[in-house]
This record gives C-alpha cells, sequence and structure tokens, in this order.
C-alpha cells in the first residue's frame, strides 16, 4: 500500500508541475503549426505561402537546441574551469585579466563574431556555435566565482580539518555550496543563447532564425511571427526547466 501511495503522490507532483505542462504545449505547438496556413493567410491574405515550409518546425527546433546545447555546454566547462582557476590560490592573480576578456566577449557583438569566424569555420553551424560560446562565458564564469567566493569559511575549515585534500574540498564543500549560483549563471547563458542562435541563420545555420531571416528578407510578417513565437516558448520553457531544478535542489538541501 505505501508503495503505490508513494508512486500515486509522485505521479501527482509530476502531472502538477508547469514545466511539464508549458512542455506540451510547446510540442503541440510546434507539430501543429503547419496546419495554422488557415489562421495567418486570413491574418495575412496577400500571401502567397503563409507558412514557412523550407523545413519542419520541428526539425528546427532540434537543430536550435543542439546550436543551444552544444555552446552552452562548451561555455560552461570554459567558465567554470576559468571560474575554479581564478578562485584557487595559484590563479587568484588571474582574475582581472579573466574577467576582463569574458566581459569583452559579452559585449563583442554576435554579428562581428560571426563575420570574423566565417574565414576560419566557413558558413553554417561552427561559427555560430563559436560565436555563441563567447557571448554566453560571462554569466556562467561570473556566477561561479560569486557562488565560490560565497562559500562560508567555516565548512572549508572544518572540512581541511578533518583531512580533506583540495580536490575533496573543491568537489564536496565548495561546488555544492555554490551550486544556486552556478546554476542561475547557467540559467542566464542558455536564455540568452537560445535568443541569440537565430543570427546563426543569416550564415546559414538550420535554426529557429531560418523563418525569422526569410521573412524580413522576403517581407513575409508571417514568417516572422511563427520563428519569433516558438523562439519565445522554447526560451519559456527551458527557463521553467531551470526553475524546477532549482526549487528541487533547495527543497533536498532543506532536507
Amino acid at each position: 500500500m505505501r508503495g503505490a501511495s508513494r508512486k500515486a503522490n509522485l505521479s501527482r507532483m509530476i502531472w502538477a508541475e508547469p514545466c511539464l505542462w508549458f512542455t506540451l504545449f510547446f510540442l503541440a505547438l510546434v507539430l501543429l503549426i503547419p496546419n495554422a496556413a488557415p489562421l495567418f493567410r486570413a491574418w495575412f491574405p496577400d500571401l502567397p505561402r503563409p507558412v514557412y515550409t523550407r523545413a519542419s518546425f520541428l526539425e528546427l527546433t532540434g537543430a536550435h537546441c543542439v546550436l543551444v546545447g552544444i555552446s552552452s555546454f562548451t561555455a560552461a566547462m570554459i567558465g567554470i574551469g576559468s571560474a575554479i582557476f581564478v578562485t584557487r590560490e595559484r590563479g587568484r592573480e588571474f582574475l582581472p585579466i579573466v574577467s576582463a576578456i569574458a566581459a569583452i566577449g559579452q559585449v563583442f557583438p554576435p554579428v562581428a563574431v560571426l563575420a570574423l569566424a566565417i574565414p576560419l569555420l566557413g558558413y553554417g553551424a561552427a561559427p555560430t556555435v563559436a560565436a555563441l560560446v563567447i557571448y554566453a562565458i560571462l554569466p556562467i564564469l561570473e556566477a561561479t566565482i560569486t557562488g565560490l567566493q560565497a562559500v562560508p569559511a567555516g565548512p572549508r575549515d572544518a572540512a581541511l580539518g578533518i583531512g580533506f585534500s583540495a580536490s575533496e574540498l573543491l568537489l564536496r564543500i565548495e561546488l555544492p555550496l555554490a551550486l544556486p549560483f552556478i546554476l542561475a549563471g547557467l540559467r542566464n547563458a542558455v536564455i540568452i543563447n537560445i535568443g541569440t542562435a537565430t543570427i546563426g541563420s543569416s550564415v546559414g545555420a538550420l535554426a529557429l532564425g531560418s523563418p525569422i531571416i526569410e521573412g524580413l528578407s522576403a517581407s513575409n510578417p508571417a514568417y516572422v511571427i511563427q520563428g519569433a513565437v516558438i523562439v519565445a516558448l522554447l526560451a519559456i520553457v527551458v527557463d521553467r526547466w531551470f526553475q524546477w531544478f532549482d526549487d528541487l535542489f533547495r527543497r533536498q538541501d532543506r532536507a
């Protein structure tokens, strides 16, 4: 009975999560938007093709998520690794330099990064990923540095007192305590990348920016609306899942 009750409670908790309903709504919209031609034809009667058809929105969404996933993961490895280095004793002197370089990458326009990367990487996904990585490092780096510097001295001293090595101190004390800050930085970086990845379509990358770019060049506002709505909803869905993970972490921490 207890097992059945526990399963029932878990099922209710899962179906009560808003992020799950956001995800299901988003997937339904992605799959059903090709059937919305009558709606867009009513809004824009002068357009011969009111729905983007060069690629399915499911394919565009998948390609967009791959770009965001690869770039965000790479930026996380660089940002978190750099933050760990500059918060260690041997790397503290490099903290201003690393922060300055990351800040320059954040303010450098992604379009300019694309223009500089094309001669080296060609057209398509590669320069887009490079631009997104550069753009996403700063929020992850700053959040991780803040989290590591905010770890109280008490747990550090207690861990060192019982014989923790430097790596054990980092992995078992500092990173877990800094995790809420790291998640916040990752959350900001991923949301930024979801919106910024649309510019990759201007250099041939398959993404949700494809209908936006084509709509702008062909004066087709329906394409622009379709691409923009899907991108916005994707950002909301991902943000809700990050919020779910943050709430889960806080509940476990309180327990």
